[in-house]
């Protein structure tokens, strides 16, 4: 039961601290956590835990950095489309 309790605090004190986080950056800890996680599942079968967790958290990093820039793209082209919209005139190419 003790160590139920912990798990939980531990998770919300976690989460926590993302409140003031910027979405990229919320992406970045998000990209790096799983992959670090999954890094370490595999390196774990493979061998080396802590390796895998190392790779993994750099591919996280990368995959959370790249969905950050993706999204901010498409909410750009978005507002742009939607400016013009509203404008009357024809969208941006």
């Amino acid at each position: 039961m003790k160590k139920l309790v912990l798990a939980a605090a531990v998770a919300a004190v976690s989460l926590a601290g993302c409140a003031d986080m910027t979405t990229t950056q919320q992406r970045a800890l998000s990209g790096t956590a799983i992959g670090a996680g999954g890094g370490a599942i595999i390196g774990a079968i493979a061998g080396n835990a802590g390796l895998g967790a190392g790779i993994g958290a750099a591919a996280g990093l990368a995959g959370g950095l790249i969905f950050d820039k993706v999204k901010r793209d498409q909410a750009s082209s978005y507002n742009a489309g939607y400016q013009a919209g509203a404008s009357g005139q024809a969208p941006p190419r």
